[in-house]
C-alpha cells in the first residue's frame, strides 16, 4: 500500500473570493503576485502585460475612448487600490468607485386609466384649456387616435369610437367632443399584435367549428362527469 500522501486541489470555495469575475481567477491571482515584485520598473511592465491580457478578454472594441481607461481602473480594483505603479490614466478613488448609485425616485402619478397613460391625459387637460382653433383641431385629430390606438394595444376587442367619444368626454369635463363623422386613421400593429390576432382568430374558428356539430362524433371521448349529491358515503 503506498502511503505517500497527494496534495489535494485547492477548491474556489476555500480561496478568496473574485473581485471582478468577468477576468477569473487567473488575473486575479497575476495581480497578487504583481503587487510582490519588489522592484518597481519591474512591477510596472508586469502590470502593462496584465492589462493587455485583460484587454483580450473583454468583448467591446479597443477603439473606444474610454477602453484603456477602463482597464487600468479594473486593475486598481482588482488589487484593493495597493498596486503601486504609475498609471498612466487617471484612477477613479476607491470610494467614488465601489459607492452605490442613489436610487431614482418613481414618478407616483394618479392614472385614472393606465391603458392611456399620464401623457395621453396631459393632451386631454391641454386640448380642454386650449382657445386656438386650428390647434385645437389639430390636437384632437391626434389625441383620438392616440387614444384609439392605446386601446388597441390593451385589448382589441374594445377599440371602439364610441369608447374614444365617452372617454374624451369624460376626460375634458365636457369640454371637448368628437365629431360623428370624426374620421379615425388605420391602426397601426407591430409584429406581436398581429401574431396575438391570428392566434385569436384562429382560437374562435376552432371554437365555431366545435359548436357547429363537426365533432359530435367525438363526444363519446369526453369524461362524464357526475354532480355530486351533497352526501359523502362513509
Amino acid at each position: 500500500m503506498n502511503n505517500e500522501q497527494h496534495s489535494m486541489p485547492a477548491y474556489n470555495s476555500n480561496q478568496e473570493a473574485l473581485l471582478m469575475p468577468e477576468y477569473g481567477r487567473m488575473v486575479q491571482s497575476m495581480v497578487q503576485a504583481a503587487m510582490e515584485i519588489p522592484d518597481k520598473a519591474a512591477r510596472q511592465q508586469c502590470a502593462r502585460y496584465i492589462v493587455s491580457i485583460m484587454a483580450r478578454m473583454q468583448d467591446v472594441k479597443s477603439e473606444r475612448p474610454d477602453f484603456e481607461h477602463k482597464l487600468w481602473n479594473h486593475l486598481a480594483r482588482i488589487s484593493h487600490y495597493q498596486l503601486d505603479i504609475d498609471y498612466p490614466v487617471d484612477i477613479v478613488p476607491e470610494q467614488e468607485a465601489l459607492a452605490h448609485p442613489a436610487p431614482m425616485a418613481y414618478p407616483m402619478k394618479s392614472i385614472r386609466r393606465r391603458h392611456y397613460g399620464y401623457l395621453t391625459e396631459q393632451m386631454m387637460n391641454y386640448l380642454s384649456e386650449c382657445e386656438d382653433e386650428e390647434e385645437r383641431t389639430e390636437l384632437l385629430d391626434l389625441t383620438a387616435n392616440h387614444m384609439r390606438q392605446n386601446l388597441f394595444t390593451w385589448n382589441p376587442d374594445s377599440m371602439d369610437a364610441d369608447v374614444v367619444r365617452q372617454d374624451l368626454k369624460v376626460y375634458t369635463r365636457g369640454k371637448v367632443k368628437l365629431p360623428q363623422d370624426f374620421n379615425f386613421s388605420p391602426i397601426v400593429q407591430d409584429e406581436t399584435q398581429q401574431l396575438m390576432g391570428k392566434k385569436r382568430k384562429k382560437k374562435k374558428q376552432s371554437e365555431r367549428k366545435y359548436t357547429s356539430g363537426d365533432f359530435k362524433h367525438c363526444q363519446h371521448l369526453r369524461p362524464s362527469v357526475r354532480r355530486s349529491s351533497g352526501r359523502s358515503s362513509v
